[in-house]
């Protein structure tokens, strides 16, 4: 049996190059730059990749997915175990107990935003320093910035107003300050689009009303279509907050400072339970000293001999308890500074939305006003046709009349002894008038029936 071709066999090696250049290539990782401000207000800018920034942060590709400027995602605030993934307008960001990184960093818009965080981190870490040197470090800082503006009412004002916002800065923690400063943004934002669209609108729509035209119909139809997709943004914030007042499950999440807190004092305590239980376990394996309850005492009365002894256990339950009753009172407070927080900066959108409601009632009012008035003028020209029909239509009874007596036959009819003008004269006169007669009867009916106004 002949052997056949090593070439053709299954097992012969098949060499079809270098293997390495037909495996699958991994994607290059996008790395983008973000904007890093700190509690001291200094920016930073740091290029990180998405595996970067999970590790940073602790979130998930699908939280990230959020802040990406390529999907059309709704304005969210997300609360995760130690960041808040923010999103609202044109301000994408990660707020941690510490800093803010802020992704579309280079967009004109988000430029005095940063400045505006950069100026209220500085005010925050200057509080939180006067906090840590005592209240007499804030009170010479307000007179010493009065002295400088030279003691005059103004400068008095700057001065308390300054101190105000110190006071209230000491008593709010830092990721609650970076997302004041965000709500603000967007919400003044959202408002400065609506003011401006209400001062191109009302002139248009009152102009539109006075003269209508395909011009003014066009431009109506332009802020009618950028009215309606402000009023969705300004809803998808609304819902939001919204969504944040109903869950205070939510609002305690957000709470980074005291989560941080929370896990450093766990840690603490666990590391000194079990320095605890090292030493109670030492003085239990300690043979040498005799328990005086079991050898009798006599310096030890019978009602210390009934009382149980403390140990471990009982200290860790009594420091739970501490801990749960002091945690509880103090997770409310922050719960409560939060919603305060939210909620004025909901009325500030719900007066927004309901500013665009109001525009919208007048936009479909001078849309009402405008059909109104193109049916007024619709039913004009079908009063005009119906009355040139008639016309017509009485006309063409006289022209019937002339075409008759218009014919050329040999009659006596047509022909009468005694042809005068005075004969022709009389039939068109009777012809006219008696046209005109039912061309008043007929309008006279339609009137009568309601046709015509």
């Amino acid at each position: 049996m002949p052997r056949g071709d090593p070439a053709m066999s299954p097992a012969a090696p098949v060499i079809v190059g270098d293997t390495n250049d037909h495996r699958p290539r991994k994607k290059a990782m996008r790395v983008k730059t973000w904007l890093v401000v700190d509690s001291t207000g200094r920016v930073l800018q740091i290029d990180a990749g998405k595996q970067s920034i999970m590790r940073r942060t602790g979130l998930s590709a699908r939280d990230l997915r959020i802040l990406d400027p390529s999907l059309s995602y709704p304005s969210s605030i997300t609360g995760r175990e130690r960041v808040i993934v923010i999103k609202l307008e044109h301000i994408k960001g990660i707020i941690s107990a510490h800093d803010v990184w802020l992704l579309n960093s280079r967009d004109p818009a988000v430029v005095p935003f940063v400045e505006e965080l950069k100026r209220r981190f500085l005010h925050y870490h200057e509080a939180n320093e006067v906090k840590i040197h005592g209240n007499g470090g804030a009170e010479q800082t307000a007179e010493e910035l009065a002295k400088i503006l030279e003691g005059s009412q103004e400068s008095v004002e700057r001065s308390l107003g300054l101190k105000e916002q110190r006071d209230r800065l000491q008593t709010l923690p830092f990721e609650f300050v970076a997302l004041e400063a965000c709500l603000e943004a967007a919400c003044s934002c959202l408002d400065e689009e609506t003011k401006a669209l209400e001062q191109e609108a009302y002139p248009a729509l009152d102009s539109l009303t006075s003269e209508i035209s395909s011009f003014y119909l066009e431009r109506v139809r332009q802020i009618k279509g950028r009215l309606v997709a402000l009023t969705q943004r300004v809803q998808k914030v609304r819902d939001e907050l919204e969504h944040l007042l109903e869950d205070d499950g939510d609002m305690a999440g957000m709470h980074l400072t005291s989560k941080l807190l929370q896990e450093e004092d766990e840690d603490a305590s666990s590391s000194s339970a079990t320095v605890e239980e090292d030493e109670n376990h030492e003085l239990n394996n300690d043979r040498h000293i005799p328990n005086p309850l079991l050898l009798g005492d006599p310096d030890i009365s019978p009602d210390d001999r009934l009382t149980p002894q403390r140990g471990p256990l009982n200290d860790e339950i009594e420091r739970v308890e501490s801990n749960d009753s002091r945690g509880a009172p103090a997770s409310h407070a922050d719960v409560a500074e939060l919603e305060m927080l939210l909620e004025a900066y909901f009325v500030q959108v719900d007066g927004t939305l309901n500013k665009l409601s109001t525009l919208r009632e007048y936009v479909d009012d001078t849309e009402d006003y405008v059909n109104i008035m193109l049916d007024d003028k619709q039913n004009n020209l079908l009063q005009m046709g119906v009355l040139m029909t008639t016309a017509i239509l009485v006309l063409s009874v006289y022209i019937v009349i002339v075409g008759v007596l218009g014919m050329n036959i040999t009659i006596n009819l047509w022909h009468p002894p005694n042809n005068s003008q005075e004969d022709f004269l009389w039939t068109i006169g009777a012809c006219s008038i008696g046209t005109i007669v039912l061309y008043v009867g007929i309008v006279t009916w339609y009137k009568y029936k309601r046709v015509l106004y």
